[in-house]
């Protein structure tokens, strides 16, 4: 139940074959919000509880056990489904906690994706209790405890310790960022982004008056911070082209998802082209979550065609 539970949210990642503008809309949201995990674990307890009667019906049972209670049940299917929505909302793509009735992003940014150090704790804890079971059966040690209890517990304990040290380093390396000026600008905001192979490191995200900089952020021992070695990404200056883009529904709707959006807009013999990213992704960064808005407009400022796309797009 419990593996089933921490695993079923992710089925709204189908909507990826549904193109950008379905997995924008429906991805960490459709199966990740707080209604929408109530009515997951309640559906996948029922189902449980139907077919632990079914097979159950038309012979002895062959233990002592008792039926599957439904609230049981549920109480397990809300412990896995809990654990994934928590994980998701450590990374920087962040959840949809309150979809549909709200569309608004949650996200902490202080793990990666898939963080090796989380995924090795959790295989850790998975067969350690394995390992010291036979070495028990070996000297005749009597259990008396369901084997891996004590394991799960410590697992837990461990990663929940983890998340609380990387949500420490989060804020340090934003006040960090925050301290210093940049090429003489002064930061309006930031964010610090994990990065999967270097726990101490941060990619760091600065807003100033005209510009966005990206700067690498290292906690580790004597590093150097230094806040003009980086990527400047400079805001485009305001034109009824940029207006028109921002007034679309798309850019709209990508507003609301985008932590850091900048945009950028081409003249062409025929009209202008809009677009809109999120520059919490670096670039290169390939993964579904990277997703921006294109806009092309006649030479008259009429929308010709508006669009969501994939950064990992054969040609975006």
């Amino acid at each position: 139940m419990i593996v089933i539970s921490g695993v079923a949210a992710d089925l709204d990642y189908a909507s990826y074959f549904g193109g950008p503008a379905a997995f924008l809309r429906f991805h960490e949201a459709a199966l990740h919000s707080v209604p929408a995990s109530a009515i997951l674990a309640c559906a996948i307890a029922g189902a449980f509880c139907y077919f632990d009667r079914k097979c159950s019906t038309g012979r002895a049972r062959a233990t002592s056990l008792s039926p599957l209670r439904f609230l049981s049940a549920l109480a397990v299917c809300a412990t896995g489904i809990l654990g994934h929505i928590l994980l998701d909302l450590a990374t920087s793509d962040g959840v949809q906690l309150f979809w549909p009735f709200r569309e608004r992003w949650f996200a902490w940014d202080i793990a990666p994706n898939l963080d090796p150090w989380i995924l090795i704790g959790l295989v850790a804890g998975l067969f350690l209790p394995q390992l010291m079971s036979l070495v028990g059966e070996e000297i005749g040690e009597r259990r008396k405890r369901p084997k891996g209890l004590r394991a799960a517990m410590v697992t837990v304990l461990v990663v929940a310790a983890y998340l609380g040290v990387r949500a420490d380093l989060h804020s340090r390396a934003v006040d960090l960022l925050l301290a210093h000026e940049y090429h003489g600008r002064v930061p309006l905001s930031a964010g610090a982004f994990p990065i999967a192979s270097e726990p101490f490191s941060w990619r760091g995200v600065v807003v100033t008056d005209d510009t966005i900089e990206e700067v690498r952020v290292s906690l580790s021992g004597n590093a150097r911070f230094d806040p003009n070695r980086g990527i400047t990404h400079f805001k485009p200056e305001e034109s009824p082209a940029l207006d028109a883009g921002q007034r679309t529904e798309t850019a709209q709707r990508f507003l609301k998802y985008a932590q850091f959006p900048i945009a950028n807009v081409g003249r062409f013999e025929d009209g202008y082209r809009f677009e809109l990213r999120d520059v919490r992704f670096a670039a290169g960064d390939t993964s579904p979550a990277n997703i921006f808005v294109r806009v092309d407009f006649n030479s008259s400022l009429q929308t010709v065609r508006e669009q969501f796309l994939f950064a990992s797009s054969p040609n975006p």
